[in-house]
């Protein structure tokens, strides 16, 4: 659904989103608005915090403009984020040779686990109010289609959100919109699952549409790596991949940029958020 939006925005109107939207990142914006009963809940005082600045240097990064698309990831090479080190580049924007959108993103998380990340993505989806703290100036609400099988104790955490659709209202840097993702299990997605859980890879979080999302998690010394990536134009079939973007159009660079710093603004505020909010939660389903 969000890459469908992304052919319906004027330029003039991008223009002036962005102008805005990047002000935004330096000046406080309002924050969401909540209702009385989202007050009485115990992780309410989480959303009268600040949501945390982001660093600047990545945020420097993605306005100076795209990255060069030959040292993007292509979504066909996906498994090999496994491999030890880094990527040339980890935080950027460009589309690719095939008109396709890519974006990346590097947040380490001190004191977060693969388990707390996983736990994250089965627990918000119960109440809106939590996905509004993760990010109380972007995120409206988010609300899973499956609740009972969030809830299911018989279930890891990570089983909670396989197969689950989320319907979410959120402004990622085009204005508020609808945006639908169903999570899978990595190993649909056609990555390696016999290096998960293993010191190359904690968890992998990962959506299918009419573009790919990846949360790659990697333990680290006091807490884990997030390294995520989009893959914009692309859907996933029998665990492999096709362009769905039609040929001959090339997806803009502006709509990448604008979720490129929102993801950065987003993740550097849960990674402050995590290990405080899941030892006072994780049991409240």
């Amino acid at each position: 659904m969000f890459i469908n939006s992304l052919f319906h925005v004027s330029q003039q109107v991008r223009d002036y989103i962005f102008i805005k939207k990047e002000a935004n990142l330096v000046n406080s914006q309002e924050k969401v608005k909540v209702t009385e009963q989202d007050k009485q809940k115990s992780y309410y005082k989480y959303y009268l915090e600040s949501v945390v600045e982001p660093p600047s240097e990545n945020i420097q990064k993605v306005l100076a403009g795209p990255m060069d698309p030959a040292k993007a990831l292509p979504i066909q090479e996906r498994n090999r984020l496994f491999d030890e080190g880094y990527f040339e580049e980890e935080v950027g924007y460009c589309v690719m040779p095939d008109g396709t959108g890519y974006i990346s993103n590097l947040v380490k998380m001190p004191g977060v686990t693969g388990e707390m990340f996983d736990w994250w993505f089965a627990w918000h989806g119960q109440d809106n109010l939590r996905y509004t703290i993760w990010d109380n100036e972007d995120h409206y609400r988010a609300e899973s289609m499956q609740k009972a099988k969030g809830r299911d104790p018989m279930l890891s955490y990570k089983e909670r959100y396989w197969d689950t659709t989320h319907l979410v209202y959120e402004d990622v840097g085009m204005g508020p919109q609808n945006i639908v993702i169903n999570f899978k299990n990595p190993g649909d997605m056609g990555f390696d699952t016999s290096k998960i859980g293993t010191s190359a890879c904690s968890t992998i979080v990962c959506a299918n549409g009419k573009a790919i999302m990846c949360h790659f998690v990697r333990d680290i010394e006091g807490g884990i790596e997030l390294r995520t990536r989009f893959w914009m134009g692309y859907t996933c079939k029998n665990k492999k991949m096709y362009k769905v973007l039609p040929d001959g159009v090339r997806m803009p660079e502006e709509p990448l940029r604008a979720l490129n710093l929102h993801n950065i603004k987003e993740f550097n505020n849960l990674a402050v958020l995590l290990p405080k909010i899941f030892p006072e939660e994780r049991d409240n389903f």
